[in-house]
C-alpha cells in the first residue's frame, strides 16, 4: 500500500472506531440521492443519479430484435456501461475494461433475476419477433460505490420508459407503431445496496476514499417483497457469518429508504 494510502487507511480506521466517517456520517448513513427521469429527450427512459459526488446517467432504447433460441417466448434486455474518462482519473478511453464488464453483469442481474421487468410481454411473435431492452449505463463523475448508483439508475429509467404499442401485420411481417404509448412492464423496484469491510467496519455506501483503503465489498440485491436477487463480493477480503447477516438485515431497511426515492421521482413526471 502506498504511503499515502497507508496514511488515509489509519485517519479512517481511526474514525470509525469512534463511530465517524471521513465524510462526517455514521457507518449506516447513506450520502444525499435525488434522480431525475426523463432527462434524454431521443430515449424511451432515463435517469440521473446523484449519489453524493457520484453521478450517473442511464439511458433506455427498446428495438425489435429476434429472441434467444432457448426463450422463444420472451423479450430480451441487455446492459452495457461506459466509463466517461472525464467522470475519474482512473478511466481511459477505449472499450469496456474488466470493472465496467463487471459492473454491467451485477446491475444486470440485479434486475433480471428479481423478474423485474417481465420480459414475456415483450413478445410481438413468439420465436420470431420480441421487443429488445437495451440499458446504457454513463459514469459521468466517480466518488465512490458506482453500483449502487447505476443499479438505482437503471431501476429508475425502466419505470420511466414508455413504449409503443404495435400493430402486426401476418402477411407482410411488418411492424406498424401506433400513436399511444404503454409503460414498460416493470413489476418491482430491485435495490442494490453496497458495504466496504475497513478493519473490522463495516460501512454502508461507500465513498471513493473508502474504496482505496477496503478489505473487502459486498452488494446485496433486494426487492420490494423481501427477496435477495443478487449478491456480489469483490475486492478480496473475507466476511463472517454475523457480518453478512447484520450485511443483509441492513440492505432490507436501506433499500426501503431508496426505493421511496425512486418511485418518488416517477410520481414527479
Amino acid at each position: 500500500m502506498e504511503v499515502m494510502a497507508s496514511i488515509m487507511r489509519d485517519h479512517i480506521l481511526n474514525l470509525l472506531k469512534e463511530g465517524k466517517r471521513i465524510d462526517g456520517r455514521g457507518p449506516e448513513d447513506l450520502r444525499p440521492l435525488t434522480i431525475e427521469t426523463n432527462v434524454i429527450e431521443k430515449a424511451e427512459g432515463s435517469a440521473l443519479v446523484k449519489l453524493g459526488n457520484t453521478q450517473v446517467l442511464v439511458g433506455i432504447k427498446v428495438d425489435f430484435g429476434e429472441p434467444f433460441p432457448d426463450l422463444p417466448e420472451m423479450g430480451v434486455m441487455t446492459t452495457n456501461v461506459e466509463f466517461v474518462p472525464l467522470a475519474s482519473p482512473t478511466f481511459e478511453p477505449g472499450p469496456p475494461d474488466e470493472r465496467a464488464i463487471e459492473l454491467a453483469r451485477v446491475v444486470d442481474r440485479g434486475i433480471r433475476e428479481s423478474q423485474a421487468v417481465d420480459l414475456s410481454k415483450l413478445v410481438i411473435v413468439p420465436g420470431k419477433l420480441v421487443r429488445v431492452i437495451f440499458i446504457d449505463v454513463h459514469i459521468l463523475d466517480h466518488d465512490g460505490n458506482l453500483l449502487d448508483a447505476s443499479g438505482i439508475g437503471a431501476i429508475a429509467a425502466l419505470l420511466s420508459t414508455k413504449i409503443p404499442k404495435v400493430e402486426y401485420d401476418e402477411e407482410s411481417g411488418e411492424v406498424k407503431l401506433l400513436d399511444e404509448y404503454e409503460p414498460l412492464p416493470v413489476t418491482k423496484v430491485p435495490i442494490p445496496v453496497s458495504f466496504a469491510k475497513i478493519g473490522n467496519a463495516l460501512i454502508v455506501d461507500p465513498n471513493f476514499e473508502e474504496e482505496q483503503v477496503m478489505d473487502g465489498k459486498l452488494t446485496i440485491t433486494t426487492d420490494e417483497n423481501g427477496y435477495i436477487s443478487a449478491v456480489q463480493k469483490s475486492e478480496g477480503g473475507s466476511f463472517k457469518l454475523e457480518e453478512v447477516v447484520y450485511a443483509v438485515d441492513l440492505a432490507y431497511k436501506k433499500a426501503e429508504e431508496i426505493r421511496k426515492v425512486v418511485l418518488e421521482s416517477i410520481k414527479k413526471e
